[in-house]
């Protein structure tokens, strides 16, 4: 079960980051950077009692790591889900999950470049039929949306995935460091702190209706748990146990639940394109999972 552990993590953490895409999509009437801080102020509000403890023990530990730390907290928990909204604003969530897929084929370059790390043939392999398989559900499944076009929100997406690949890097070398609840409380006070002149400065120029509608408040109440709180922690747990590059390949599973929960919750079609698909990212992520375990045992 032990083994097992990080895998059960990692596919809790694609689920709850399918809803994140589709919850944000349904929250796209209000300003992205608004949506993002309302995030991390209800998830700080949930942390305080949790880590406040641990964060007050280990403040030397921040003082002194204050760099990594900062960086953790801007790319992981402010500015990749800011940017998100931001992307969703201009383009479909389903252009969000396969730009978001990429993730492990440019984790894996970056890991070549600075940890000179090494795969087998059937680990590319692995990687290759997962990113052609999430492409594939969105590209031949077809969607409600139309057809697959690259635009500003495309562009700004793109961004997202490259700071989460620095968020990534950033967890391999430095999370270690922190205590796990301290850690992402302090993490969620600097990205309060980033994101707050942000998103005053855009309701002045855009204005934010209130009150809001309840199904806008139970949305923000989701991203503020899930995303910003549960999915980090488990997504941290996973890549403390496999490694940042493993543990970005099962992102290539996140076109797949959002499929699933754009059928379950907006009642869409799926079609057998999208289910053949689906199967070929599975068989890529198993394939790359395993390869990995037979060279830890060999």
């Amino acid at each position: 079960m032990r083994t097992l552990r990080p895998y059960i993590f990692l596919l809790l953490t694609v689920i709850i980051f399918a809803g994140n895409i589709l919850v944000g999509k349904a929250l796209s009437d209000l300003p992205p950077f608004t949506i993002s801080f309302s995030r991390v102020f209800i998830a700080l509000l949930l942390m305080l009692p949790l880590g406040w403890h641990q964060a007050r023990h280990a403040w030397p530990v921040f003082k002194r790591h204050w760099r990594p730390l900062v960086g953790l907290a801007l790319t992981g928990v402010a500015f990749f889900n800011a940017l998100i909204y931001a992307a969703l604003q201009y383009t479909s969530s389903t252009n969000v999950a396969i730009l978001e897929s990429t993730i492990p084929v440019v984790t894996i370059l970056f890991g070549f470049v600075l940890f000179r790390e090494r795969f087998r043939g059937v680990q590319w392999l692995g990687v290759a039929l997962s990113l052609a398989g999430a492409i594939g559900v969105i590209t031949l499944g077809g969607t409600a949306e139309g057809p697959v076009t690259v635009n500003l929100g495309d562009a700004i997406m793109a961004l997202a995935v490259l700071v989460w690949v620095g968020y990534s890097l950033l967890v391999k070398e430095h999370l270690t460091k922190f205590p796990r609840y301290g850690g992402l409380l302090v993490m969620l006070v600097i990205a309060n702190l980033a994101l707050a002149p942000i998103a005053f400065w855009e309701n002045a120029i855009h204005g934010l209706v209130l009150p809001l509608e309840r199904e806008q408040w139970l949305g923000l109440a989701y991203l503020g748990i899930f995303p910003s709180v549960v999915a980090l922690l488990l997504y941290n747990s996973a890549i403390g146990d496999i490694g940042p590059t493993q543990a970005a390949v099962f992102l290539n599973l996140l076109p797949v639940f959002t499929m699933l929960g754009a059928w379950w919750l907006l009642g869409e079609r799926i079609a057998l394109a999208q289910v053949v698909g689906s199967l070929v990212v599975i068989v890529g992520v198993l394939l790359t999972t395993r390869a990995r375990k037979r060279r830890q045992c060999g």
